[in-house]
């Protein structure tokens, strides 16, 4: 590339020199050129720099070129941005050290420090004091039976005290006898389409965890994308698909888009399984927790023939726990019972003991009102910082779950998400969780875990995060 002269008078009152030479690409071209104006002092902290746009046209480069580089150096600290001020020298006495070489990844990007990802629970908040306890009282009191083969659908210690509390606290219709264990859902989706359980295409959000569609897959289940709203997939749609008889669903909290499925779908949906003679796979993943209002109850209990409920600790303890259930039509029981086979696949029986001490002690209730308090203080201190710093951008979805979505505008999820790594955030994009061969429009967005930072980090994170959106535009 070679040295361009800019004449930026009329926007920022001075003449803008900009030397572009270099190997590499357009954007790094661009960035270093306005670093070193910055470091030899032809940018003054305060300048004001001329809109993306225009630089663009006046360099002959694409406009998201000329963005990144600008979302590049607000991150690094070169310059600020700021909603109605533009993009500005960042006021600063010494200039900013450039990043050396040795701190970078590969790519140039720094490792992540602020972890807002979704799905992650707080790890700090494990309830040791109480799992310690109620493993000691379970292998106390436990037969020396239950460390020999045992049942595959897991202990019945465990299957009584599930669906006891899924009765009560979900709203669940089901015994004992219709409960197997698993060690989460992705082991449950394994069992009901791996093993043959369920055959042929399955409907599945159109914005959805790409991690289940691609084990849906695998398992030879073809995935059909569904439109979905914000009261969740649109079944009216689904209806009109005439092959398809298994629907997998977020009821209480879709994820990624945040709502709730309507009552009046939920009626629809299982009229649909019951027309249809199909089933209908209830992801309960964090059911639990609600904050503006109480949980709404699991789909389950419209028809326990026609849903089979799934669920695991992955929210509500942690991830690192591999216990997961699924409540099952009658019918299913000893087909899902024999796809488990071998012991080698069972979760381990210690850990099936203690989690069903922790429910029958009341332990784990106490640790979900905990979490629910103290989540919902996360989420409320998310939606005051953005209403305050970045009142352009619209926080989505129902006060439910660990995360939240951002909805951006258009075309700017690409820029926002460079500056997000820049700025040593980890999250996802919106784009991440939309299904391959979807057909609904586009949406830009950030999807924001607020459960996994520490309390003293958090609101690092979130000035961080609050950084990374003062430089998108609001449309």
């Amino acid at each position: 590339m070679t040295e361009s002269w800019v004449n930026v008078a009329e926007r920022i009152g001075s003449d803008l020199h900009l030397e572009l030479a270099g190997t590499g690409g357009r954007r790094a071209v661009l960035a270093e050129a306005l670093r070193e104006a910055v470091r030899s002092g032809r940018l003054a902290p305060g300048t004001r720099l001329p809109p993306y746009r225009s630089l663009a046209a006046d360099l002959g480069l694409a406009r998201n070129t000329v963005a990144d580089a600008y979302a590049e150096l607000v991150a690094e600290g070169w310059l600020v941005g700021r909603q109605g001020s533009g993009t500005r020298v960042a006021p600063r006495t010494d200039p900013v050290k450039p990043l050396r070489r040795k701190e970078k990844r590969p790519g140039g990007v720094p490792g992540p420090v602020h972890l807002l990802r979704s799905g992650q629970p707080d790890a700090a908040s494990f309830p040791r004091s109480a799992w310690v306890t109620a493993a000691r009282r379970a292998l106390t009191a436990v037969p020396n039976e239950a460390f020999g083969p045992g049942d595959p659908r897991g202990r019945p210690d465990l299957r009584a005290a599930l669906a006891d509390y899924l009765s009560r606290a979900r709203g669940v219709r089901t015994d004992a006898d219709r409960v197997v264990i698993c060690s989460g859902f992705g082991h449950a989706l394994q069992l009901l389409f791996g093993a043959g359980v369920l055959r042929g295409p399955v409907s599945f959000d159109s914005y959805g965890l790409w991690v289940h569609r691609e084990l849906l897959e695998r398992a030879g289940a073809r995935t059909v994308p569904q439109a979905v709203d914000d009261d969740g997939v649109v079944t009216s749609e689904l209806v009109r698909h005439k092959g398809i008889r298994v629907a997998m669903v977020t009821a209480a909290h879709q994820f990624p888009l945040g709502g709730a499925l309507h009552s009046d779908r939920r009626v629809e949906l299982v009229e649909w399984a019951r027309a249809r003679g199909g089933v209908i796979l209830e992801d309960d993943y964090d059911g639990e927790f609600r904050y503006d209002r109480q949980p709404v109850g699991a789909l389950q209990g419209l028809d326990p023939d026609r849903v089979i409920y799934a669920g695991s600790v992955s929210k509500s303890l942690s991830p690192a726990v591999r216990v997961g259930w699924l409540v099952l039509p009658e019918h299913l029981v000893d087909d899902v019972a024999a796809a488990k086979g071998e012991r080698e696949s069972w979760t381990s029986v210690p850990d099936q003991l203690t989690l069903a001490e922790l429910i029958t002690s009341g332990a784990y209730d106490r640790h979900l009102r905990r979490m629910r308090q103290r989540y919902r203080q996360r989420r409320d201190q998310l939606v005051h910082t953005l209403a305050e710093r970045v009142p352009h951008i619209e926080v989505t979805g129902i006060a439910a779950g660990l995360h939240a979505v951002l909805r951006l505008p258009s075309g700017t999820e690409r820029t926002a998400l460079l500056a997000a790594r820049w700025q040593g955030i980890a999250l996802e994009g919106l784009s991440t969780f939309r299904h391959p061969r979807a057909v609904m429009p586009t949406q830009d967005g950030l999807v924001v875990g607020y459960a996994a930072p520490t309390d003293s980090a958090y609101a690092s994170a979130l000035e961080a995060l609050c950084r990374v959106l003062e430089g998108v535009s609001p449309g």
